[in-house]
């Protein structure tokens, strides 16, 4: 812009701000740094948000599907078996009032 009037160099700064250019004038290397700026980042893009399936969603399908005796969880049944044997051990949690601290207190 050498050579330019003051007024032409304005008028340039503002329609470059105006379009989306870049204002002042710069190299190739400042250029990469700026094409970089304009792509969306990597986190918006939706071939990457969208890479894994929606756990949240799956587990509450399959939950009802369980419920509803349509879907087979073998894991889900070997902790509820589980838990189960622990609590005809007496190993549950106990109940409300009934801990360890309440039973010093007696």
């Amino acid at each position: 812009m050498a050579g330019l009037s003051t007024y032409a160099m304005r008028m340039a700064r503002l329609s470059a701000q105006i379009f989306g250019e870049v204002v002042r004038p710069t190299d190739s290397r400042s250029m990469k740094v700026v094409q970089l700026f304009k792509e969306p980042p990597m986190a918006k893009r939706k071939e990457v948000y969208d890479w894994y399936p929606q756990h949240k969603i799956y587990y509450a399908m399959t939950q009802k599907l369980r419920f509803m005796g349509l879907f087979r969880d073998e894991h889900e049944d070997f902790k509820e078996e589980m838990l189960r044997l622990r609590k005809l051990r007496g190993k549950g949690k106990p109940k409300k009032g009934e801990g360890k601290r309440a039973t010093k207190k007696k």
